[in-house]
Formats: C-alpha cells, structure tokens, sequence
C-alpha cells in the first residue's frame, strides 16, 4: 500500500532537464568583454590607414631633406630606391656619388646635421673617415654615398632596381 499523501499536497516525479548541446557551430564563444571583443576584432582599419599615410609622410618628408642636401653638397647620380615590402632593414634607399673623399666626408656631416634639424635623432654613419664607401644609417632611409669606382663595383642600382621585380620566363 502506497504511503498517504499529506492533504492538498500531491506527489509527482520530476523531470529531468535534458543536457545542452552547442548551438550551430563547433568555434569558441568570443571573448565576453568589450574590452576583449575589440581586441580579438583588431585594430580600426580607418587609423591603420591613417598611421601608414603619416609614415609615409614622413619618409617622403625626410627623402627631400636627403635628396635637397645632397644636390647642394653637388652630388652626383642621386637615385632613390623604393625598398618597402623586399627588404625589411629600410623603406628607401638613396644612393649618390661623391669625386673626392673629402666630399663624400663633408656630404655625409651635412646630412647627419640636416636629418637631425628634421627631427631625427639617432643617426649611424659608417666609413666617413675617408673611404670609397659612406654608409648613413637614417632609420627607413639609408643613404649610400660612393665614389665612381667604388659604385660601379658594388651596383647597389641594379641589385635592388626595380627591374629586378619584373618575372623573367622560363627558359623553354
């Protein structure tokens, strides 16, 4: 006999909940802050572009400032090189030719003092203790100053020149 059931009060077995299962796809929940979401969402491509059109400014502004500085230093065969997206040590490359060791010396002084007038602090200069070869280290800009022996040999134009980017076919 089953047990009496207390008044106004009846017995009836519960039901149990049924487990739930991920809805639609097997990808993990997005982070739950906002905070989170933006960050897994990534930067505003609005200010990517903003900063990469500011960098370029930039180098295009200190680019004349190279470029002004060597015509006056009277150099020769200024050519500037785009480098950004083949190399990853500098954007631009400037290469000039300089007669005599002491031009190539004084080139690279005023450089170094007309780059720092523009801003640019910290400035690496190699062999302008009278060599064939001034290297200027200016950050994304990195300026080549040879005399004419010393710049047919190394042909700094022709390995980094942009006809190096046209494809060749292959032979048949």
């Amino acid at each position: 006999m089953p047990p009496a059931e207390p008044p106004g009060r009846s017995i009836t077995p519960r039901k149990r909940a049924s487990p739930r299962k991920p809805a639609g796809s097997t990808l993990p929940a997005p982070p739950g802050t906002p905070r989170k979401k933006a960050v897994a969402a990534g930067p505003v491509r609005s200010r990517v572009q903003a900063r990469q059109a500011a960098e370029t400014a930039r180098l295009d502004e200190l680019q004349k400032v190279i470029v002004d500085s060597l015509d006056d230093d009277k150099a020769e065969n200024i050519v500037t090189i785009e480098l950004a997206g083949r190399a990853t040590f500098a954007d631009r490359m400037v290469v000039a030719t300089g007669l005599a060791d002491r031009q190539i010396s004084a080139m690279a002084t005023h450089l170094e003092s007309k780059l720092g007038e523009a801003g640019l602090k910290r400035i690496q200069i190699e062999g302008s203790a009278g060599s064939d070869w001034v290297l200027i280290d200016a950050g994304d800009i990195v300026i080549h100053l040879f005399k004419p022996t010393a710049r047919a040999m190394y042909a700094l134009e022709r390995m980094w020149g942009a006809e190096l980017d046209e494809e060749t076919p292959p032979p048949a």
